[in-house]
């Protein structure tokens, strides 16, 4: 599927691939729910990451918001804590905020991002995050 789709979709449950190298602590199940290619077009995805496995710092160029399913998860803006997100909670990321997301060290984490696309691109890869240990 590419781009919105123009009518009602029910997308099922099946076909979650791992998350492309380079953008994360470790490869994580990635699923998508939308794919957005034109500037506006909302791209959605579900995904679940093991324990300790954290996304690189990246920025969205329309915001994001993520949507925690289960397990617990961890996400820090560029500057702030480190914050806990348990299921049910909604997290909004503001256009070109740096941050980063992930599972805890001890628990998986599920969640659902929303990201409008800006031409073709939803999100801008950076560094790998430095964690203290």
């Amino acid at each position: 599927m590419s781009g919105n789709p123009t009518a009602m979709t029910i997308r099922r449950p099946g076909g979650a691939v791992r998350s492309p190298d380079g953008i994360a602590s470790e490869p994580f199940w990635v699923e998508a729910l939308l794919e957005g290619s034109a500037a506006g077009e909302n791209a959605a995805m579900r995904a679940t990451l093991d324990p300790g496995t954290i996304t690189n710092w990246h920025t969205h160029p329309r915001g994001q918001l993520l949507y925690a399913l289960s397990g617990i998860g961890r996400a820090q803006r560029d500057g702030g804590p480190v914050e806990e997100i348990r299921p049910g909670d909604a997290v909004w990321f503001a256009a070109g905020e740096k941050h980063w997301h992930g599972a805890a060290e001890d628990a998986p984490f599920s969640y659902v991002s929303i990201q409008a696309t800006d031409g073709e691109r939803f999100v801008d890869w950076l560094e790998p995050v430095e964690l203290p240990r």
